[in-house]
């Protein structure tokens, strides 16, 4: 899905239409010290493997891209989601 660089939306910072600058919201690096990471760590270094504790489940071919708008005025950034899900999302 093609997706316009820059949009006029209503920036909750200014209270008006403003053009606002788009992006692809990309995550951060994940925490090596998060509960989850240790946990699964300390279960895949002990023992002899076992039987994993989730059932493996099919991921999801597509996602619902989120995308993050910076006000051009103010720059306060707005991230929001598209409920459509689409394989790939791409700036035009």
């Amino acid at each position: 899905m093609n997706i316009p660089k820059s949009v006029s939306m209503y920036c909750p910072n200014c209270k008006k239409h403003t053009d606002h600058k788009m992006r692809l919201f990309k995550t951060g690096q994940a925490r090596a010290m998060s509960k989850g990471t240790r946990r699964m760590q300390r279960k895949h270094k002990s023992g002899y493997g076992g039987k994993t504790k989730f059932p493996a489940y099919v991921k999801k071919q597509n996602k619902r891209p989120t995308f993050v708008a910076e006000c051009e005025t103010c720059k306060k950034k707005i991230s929001f989601v598209i409920n459509k899900r689409m394989k790939k999302a791409e700036l035009v």
